[in-house]
């Protein structure tokens, strides 16, 4: 008897009354929100990226106390919204703020939103730092740009967007979305314009080799490479060029210039070798220790860079400075409405 009033209870019809009650699901009009926020490593390029997407940055108290240690604030609520922090991984002079302050600023601007109930928080830093430690290279050495993915991802980031980094590996390091831009085509349209003729571009060495044949590729030049060894950290060997630079007008292309003391040689080698004239072009200018006084003695008429890393006072009248906030606003644009952001570089945002 009891177990067929069970077999009577379950086979009994659902009433309408019964039907709404299985609805869990609370349909509600969801208004997205885009929110950007600029760190101290670079605000021009964060007012820059603002004025393209047509927003405003949205408030924020940083400060360093007098102990050193970093302070983050943001003044308005960002519940619920697509919170985008701009801060790339580098020094500002202007701002007095190290790499490695630059880094902790952006952790806790992270850890900030993410307390504050975000519904996403994408890391946006042009120039990833510690990008160059991608790999051990001799016993006891730490993988650091692992590390800073990992510190990424366990302040909370949902995403980082970077640019143009020193090796493709990096990206493998996260276990969250890493949208890759180049500034490559940005370069290649600017050598365009300048209307150049008998171009090679020339390869800092092998590991560059993909990025200068796409370069070569873009602005109708031969390629060129130079034979370069490292002895130590900081410190270049330039042999000799293989390719033919006689008479020609060479480029010299590379992810990112540091002390420029391995460029200066680069480019005097591709002059003893016969170039009548020699350009070069990066997309990070890191421009640490000597590099002004390189550049300022190199053979170059001009050097190209973008400003994904601000410039420090000084640098000589031979750089060229072309901002990323275009590509860098776009990205961001697309990122918010769920659109592809490879589609902006044509599928060629992978240069490796």
């Amino acid at each position: 008897m009891h177990r067929d009033r069970a077999a009577a209870y379950t086979r009994r019809p659902v009433t309408p009354t019964t039907q709404a009650q299985m609805n869990t699901s609370l349909p509600i009009d969801y208004d997205k929100r885009l929110m950007l926020f600029s760190g101290r490593a670079n605000p021009e390029l964060s007012e820059r990226i603002a004025e393209r997407l047509g927003v405003g940055l949205g408030p924020v108290t940083l400060k360093t106390f007098s102990n050193g240690e970093v302070y983050c604030r943001f003044e308005e609520s960002i519940r619920g919204a697509d919170v985008f922090i701009v801060q790339p991984i580098c020094a500002n002079p202007a701002t007095g703020l190290a790499a490695n302050d630059a880094l902790m600023e952006l952790l806790v601007m992270i850890d900030a939103a993410v307390g504050a109930s975000a519904h996403r928080v994408i890391a946006v830093c042009p120039w990833y730092g510690y990008s160059r430690q991608d790999k051990k290279s001799a016993p006891r050495e730490p993988i650091s740009a692992r590390l800073v993915a990992r510190m990424l991802e366990s302040a909370g980031a949902d995403r980082v967007l970077t640019m143009d980094l020193h090796a493709g590996q990096v990206q493998a390091f996260f276990q969250i979305p890493v949208d890759h831009m180049t500034g490559l085509f940005m370069l290649t349209q600017h050598f365009q314009d300048l209307g150049l003729h008998d171009l090679v571009v020339v390869s800092p060495d092998a590991g560059r080799v993909k990025l200068n044949k796409r370069f070569a590729s873009q602005i109708g030049a031969e390629l060129a490479i130079l034979d370069k060894e490292r002895p130590a950290q900081q410190v270049a060997e330039i042999g000799y060029v293989i390719g033919d630079v006689n008479g020609k007008t060479a480029i010299i292309v590379d992810d990112m210039i540091d002390t420029a003391g391995t460029l200066r040689a680069a480019g005097q080698t591709v002059l003893d070798a016969g170039a009548t004239r020699v350009y070069a072009a990066a997309t990070h200018a890191v421009f640490s220790g000597a590099a002004y006084e390189n550049l300022a003695a190199a053979p170059f008429e001009q050097i190209v860079v973008t400003d994904s890393i601000p410039l420090r006072p000084g640098a000589p009248d031979t750089v060229t400075v072309l901002s990323c906030s275009v590509l860098l606003a776009d990205s961001i644009r697309r990122i918010f409405s769920d659109d592809s952001v490879s589609e902006v570089f044509g599928g060629e945002n992978q240069l490796f």
